[in-house]
């Protein structure tokens, strides 16, 4: 019997995206995330007691910025050298030969595969042998597995391979292939690399993404790690994921229905990161609030944003763990009942009226969209990029944001009849 680890994707010192500094976030356990979960991968490979481990691509995030890069992998290189670890790996689309620009020699315990043709590593104590290729550059659009050997009679065969296999969405298709151009060559294990997700694609034999060990990015949730592999004297191979990762992103879905009051909404905040904290054991998150639902506190909240989005992250820093609030979403809007909304005398129902026009019809929306555009060339190319960038040019984005303004627009304009008339006070934002 023994023991390999399959990771992949480490992308050694790739910043962590879309993380806004604010004052009292946890930025030290970020800064290094993708260090410190590398050396979790290479300490549970010393405590389990691998024989060896395979790593399908993507070591790094491409150039280095200087040498600091490529002398820390050395050295976690050198400790699984020091307990006996052999390490295979195969260049990704990341840092593919023509993008690292300075290389620093491996130790004698590491082999990486060329990337002219696939070659085969075997290790005789073991009964083991590893096939792969590197890639040769950063766009590899041929299916690479094909031209990989037959399986090794008497040994335990692994593939390791970087490629989107079949296709994976927020992916790009580097050296795709077939699972029957996988299997068809008998190898007892795939390690693949590439899709940022642990996933099983087939059971007999294991083919396998191990994902990433450390999340980046919003798009890159929950818990990230390495897959350790148990194979027994008659080759049946069992898979365990070990998470490594040392901070983790998460959504968290905020339903403030009932608030009241902006520090409702705040309180419904709170008790949200405590449930993910929680969860996660204690480990640093990065979360994405998403607050939506009826509420009263609707137009407090809309007409102060930026208040209340502080409100809100000064709350994380009390919950009971490191939280750095990444963005939060409002998409709260006032209960569809509101008497306000009913109005349709004067100039609110003419609001109204017209609301209701543009909810009804697409292309008045595009017509709205076009007035805008210039309004749209004038904002910083930050604002305009991303999911949440406007698109002026969709007219459901047009009608989702008329939803949110409506109430808010006809709240001030009542206001703004009622001081007229000699009303009720108007009201003011707490």
């Amino acid at each position: 019997m023994f023991k390999f680890v399959h990771a992949a994707d480490i992308h050694l010192d790739s910043p962590l995206h879309k993380l806004n500094s604010y004052e009292g976030a946890p930025v030290e356990e970020f800064r290094q995330a993708t260090r410190r979960a590398f050396e979790n991968l290479v300490q549970l490979a010393i405590s389990e007691k691998a024989a060896f481990a395979v790593i399908a691509g993507d070591l790094y995030d491409g150039g280095w910025k200087d040498f600091n890069t490529g002398l820390y992998l050395v050295s976690q290189m050198k400790r699984l050298r020091d307990e006996g670890i052999n390490v295979f790996a195969v260049s990704g689309n990341h840092d593919a030969a023509s993008l690292i620009t300075r290389k620093l020699r491996f130790p004698d315990n590491v082999h990486l595969f060329s990337a002219d043709k696939p070659s085969t590593h075997i290790l005789k104590e073991l009964g083991v042998a590893v096939h792969g290729q590197s890639f040769a550059n950063q766009a590899v659009k041929k299916n690479l597995a094909r031209t990989y050997p037959q399986a090794l009679d008497g040994v335990y065969n692994i593939g390791l391979l970087h490629t989107c296999a079949t296709g994976r969405e927020g992916h790009e298709p580097y050296a795709p292939c077939s699972l029957e151009d996988l299997k068809n060559k008998g190898y007892e294990y795939w390690a693949l690399g590439h899709v940022h997700s642990f996933e099983i694609l087939e059971n007999h034999p294991p083919i396998v993404f191990s994902g990433n060990i450390q999340g980046r990015h919003i798009r890159e949730q929950g818990e990230k790690g390495c897959v350790l592999v148990t194979v027994s004297d008659t080759y049946e191979t069992e898979l365990e994921f070990a998470p490594v990762d040392v901070v983790r992103w998460q959504i968290a879905q905020v339903d403030a229905s009932g608030a009241q009051c902006g520090y409702d909404v705040v309180d419904m905040a709170r008790r949200a990161i405590e449930e993910l904290i929680g969860q996660n054991n204690g480990i640093p998150l990065a979360v994405r609030l998403q607050i939506n639902g009826e509420t009263v506190a609707h137009d407090e909240i809309l007409s102060d944003h930026e208040r209340w989005v502080n409100e809100i992250r000064s709350a994380a820093m009390d919950a009971a763990g490191r939280v750095w609030v990444e963005k939060i979403k409002i998409k709260t809007s006032l209960p569809s009942s509101d008497q306000l909304l009913e109005q349709k005398d004067g100039a609110v129902g003419e609001l109204l009226s017209l609301f209701e026009e543009l909810a009804d019809s697409d292309s008045v929306c595009r017509e709205l969209g076009e007035e805008l555009a210039d309004l749209h060339r004038k904002l910083p190319s930050e604002l305009k990029g991303g999911a949440d960038g406007p698109a002026f040019d969709d007219p459901q984005w047009i009608k989702d944001m008329l939803g949110q303004v409506k109430p808010l627009l006809v709240r001030q304009l009542l206001g703004k009849e009622e001081s007229i008339t000699g009303g009720a006070k108007v009201r003011e934002s707490k």
